[in-house]
């Protein structure tokens, strides 16, 4: 009896967290819809989460996409393959690896970013400051956070994701294993598809989504000083990475499921 006892207590504090959740995103979404707007505000956010996140994105797909051609023409020369190295390379990026992986990375970065100003902002009372201003914290904190992050993870983070680490496989293929430069490439664009372009344009929107909700709501929603900040930071990052991944499986059904 004592075990169920946990299990509905478990199951009622996760439903009353995402209920939560879900009423904090819908007011969130409001509030971008309507005026007034904070242009300012949404440009240096846009600068923070995507120019500053460009060098450690860059970096991590750019080795990504080198260590999976490795391994992709290790597996494929058993069988006398290496021809589908190209393909095998630009559609495990494009679909996979590139989004998950940026969204993953921008996570860690900007969802503990989020958390972090916004739980410090909360503890030392400037969300109340601002109230007492007349100025709605929603609009002027929540919003330009999520429409940046909505901004800068399809336009900007995952396409670069996606050409370096495609350049990182072609670099590694071209350089040390031998394939020719322009039948690479060839290979490249003919398998790449329309749809696979679009599925990876949409995790990162999705993700972006996520990636700022879950930063936004626990740093806003932080309690108990300093120690309650850490605790806001490490639930936003680890619950933003869970999203992120949860989220890719549905996309990817909603693509690929036919």
């Amino acid at each position: 009896m004592n075990f169920l006892a946990v299990i509905g207590r478990v199951a009622i504090s996760f439903l009353r967290a995402a209920g939560r959740i879900g009423l904090f995103a819908v007011s969130a979404i409001a509030h971008m819809l309507t005026p007034p707007y904070y242009p300012r505000e949404l440009f240096r956010q846009m600068i923070n989460i995507g120019y500053y996140s460009l060098p450690v994105v860059g970096l991590t797909t750019l080795f990504t996409g080198a260590a999976l051609a490795v391994n992709i023409y290790e597996g494929s020369s058993r069988f006398n393959a290496e021809s589908t190295l190209p393909t095998i390379v630009v559609i495990g990026i494009v679909r996979e690896l590139g989004p998950t992986l940026c969204g993953l990375i921008v996570a860690g970065r900007v969802s503990a970013s989020m958390a972090a100003e916004l739980g410090t902002m909360r503890v030392t009372e400037q969300i109340d400051a601002l109230v007492t201003l007349s100025t709605d914290p929603f609009k002027y904190l929540i919003a330009p956070r999520i429409l940046a992050t909505l901004i800068m993870m399809p336009l900007m983070l995952v396409v670069v994701a996606d050409t370096i680490g495609v350049l990182g496989g072609y670099l590694l293929a071209t350089s040390k294993l031998g394939f020719n430069s322009g039948n690479y490439m060839k290979s490249t664009i003919d398998f790449l598809e329309t749809i696979d372009v679009m599925a990876s344009l949409t995790k990162a929107t999705v993700f972006g989504f996520f990636i700022a909700l879950m930063g936004c709501y626990h740093g806003f929603n932080t309690r108990g000083g300093a120690q309650g900040v850490g605790i806001s930071t490490t639930n936003a990052v680890v619950s933003a990475c869970i999203m992120i991944l949860l989220s890719n499986y549905v996309v990817t059904e909603l693509f690929y499921s036919s």
